[in-house]
């Protein structure tokens, strides 16, 4: 089983945002941060979503056999996935949903940001490193 976190930061002067990553699996833990797309907070918590399950396909040796516990910050996103609609994002809800097929199970919970500290932090970080 994997756990995998996500969080967006976005500089709403600038627009810049920034993914934090966390993927935890038998005991060990990945950090992953990476610059998004200029763009608002909800596009880029989508973007961040996006970002996670790529890196989390590149570390799984057989995706389609694994089950995948999914952690947002973000009402929108949790919302828009279990839905499996978003009015004003229906094409990144339909690319993450692609993502997720490509794993046996993905279960997608949305939690409270102090519960997801460790992906917020990683984006904090990443957004500091693009000014």
């Amino acid at each position: 089983m994997y756990s995998l976190y996500t969080d967006a930061a976005t500089d709403s002067t600038t627009l810049k945002s920034a993914a934090g990553i966390l993927i935890l699996h038998d005991g060990h833990q990945t950090q992953l941060k990476e610059p998004l797309p200029d763009g608002d907070n909800h596009h880029s918590e989508f973007k961040a979503a996006i970002a996670g399950f790529e890196a989390l396909q590149q570390r799984v040796n057989a995706p389609g056999e694994a089950t995948v516990l999914y952690y947002t910050d973000s009402q929108l996103v949790a919302d828009s996935l279990n839905k499996q609609y978003a009015k004003h994002y229906q094409e990144l809800v339909d690319n993450i949903l692609a993502l997720q097929q490509q794993f046996g199970l993905v279960v997608t919970n949305w939690v409270p940001e102090k519960q997801n500290m460790g992906a917020h932090t990683l984006a904090l970080q990443a957004l500091h490193q693009l000014h």
